[in-house]
């Protein structure tokens, strides 16, 4: 079982999923695996998300599956049983620590706050998810927390785009972001899987 900082590192931009047709995800974990974004994150916002989840650890080796929008203890071991190599949340619980230090699947909470991402130092978590990136205050915001905050490392997600991105990774403090621009909604429906392989390839540049 990899670290989740291993995990992270895998490349610059944790593409973030939301699912809908079970049936493209394992298209959709390759193309975006072929383009050099291996670390996924599938979002539990649909009835498919956790056959997908299941589908991709199945079938794309070469993909590191994550699941996304973990509210819940019970969501977290539902999402481990479905196959997802690390978790992620937008926020944390308490809860969620004790299902996190039950687990041996790496766990990414989120913060929003210095004192937030405090709380959770202090639990023992190092990598945390900067969410939501943009309204809670952005690069400017990741940047003050570098001095006070320097054990920590984040991947900021919300509102990241291709545009932003390369200002958001220049932070000593960032390791990679989420994003979801690497997987346009219209061009999943058309299954350009080329076109997503492009994005990919793309997103993965900016880390270079």
């Amino acid at each position: 079982m990899q670290t989740i900082s291993a995990i992270l590192a895998l490349g610059p931009v944790v593409p973030v999923l939301t699912i809908d047709d079970v049936e493209t995800a394992v298209p959709l974990a390759r193309a975006l695996a072929r383009g050099g974004l291996p670390a996924i994150e599938v979002t539990l916002r649909t009835a498919a998300s956790p056959d997908a989840i299941r589908a991709i650890a199945a079938e794309v080796p070469e993909a590191v599956v994550g699941a996304g929008t973990i509210l819940t203890a019970k969501h977290y071991e539902e999402a481990v049983a479905a196959g997802a190599k690390f978790i992620v949340s937008p926020g944390c619980t308490p809860d969620l620590i004790e299902a996190a230090r039950r687990s041996e699947v790496p766990f990414l909470p989120g913060a929003a706050t210095a004192s937030e991402a405090m709380a959770l130092l202090a639990a023992g978590f190092t990598h945390l998810k900067f969410f939501p990136a943009e309204p809670a205050g952005g690069i400017k915001m990741l940047s003050s927390l570098g001095a006070p905050l320097p054990a920590l490392r984040f991947c900021p997600t919300g509102g990241i785009s291709v545009e932003n991105a390369p200002k958001y990774l220049a932070l000593p403090n960032v390791v990679c972001v989420g994003g979801s621009w690497v997987a346009p909604a219209d061009v999943v429906k058309a299954r350009d899987w080329d076109k997503i392989e492009a994005l990919a390839r793309a997103a993965a540049a900016l880390g270079k």
